[in-house]
């Protein structure tokens, strides 16, 4: 059976930092582009960040270019999120994400086959 858990959030205060993990299993792990989406309370899901299955691409959003990097394990079957420079903008849902088939649509993110269950990251001072 497929699964997505992520872990890693929490409460930090604007300019902190937090590294989020997502460990796979239920599937081969090394065949599946990965990516990172939030959703904040009343508004749509973004993605947030996407890599591919080798590493070698990696896509992210304007609005944490510079401040997040996506990495992944493929001997751990784990995708890392690490964010810095954090902003209370930066508050919501984080979701772990896989896909066999596609990495970006439009050069945006669409990892989204498979997703995880969320972890709550809230930036507040």
């Amino acid at each position: 059976q497929l699964q997505l858990v992520e872990s890693g959030g929490g409460l930090v205060q604007p300019g902190g930092s937090l590294r989020l993990s997502c460990v796979a299993s239920g599937f081969t792990f090394d065949n599946y582009a990965m990516g990172w989406y939030r959703q904040a309370p009343g508004k749509e899901r973004e993605g947030v960040s996407c890599i591919s299955t080798s590493g070698g691409r990696i896509v992210y959003a304007d609005s944490v270019k510079g401040r997040f990097t996506i990495s992944r394990d493929n001997a751990k079957n784990t995708v890392y999120l690490q964010m810095n420079s954090l902003k209370p903008e930066d508050t919501a849902v984080y979701y772990c994400a896989a896909d066999p088939y596609r990495l970006t649509v439009q050069n945006k993110c669409a990892v989204n086959r498979y997703w995880g269950q969320g972890t709550q990251v809230t930036v507040s001072s």
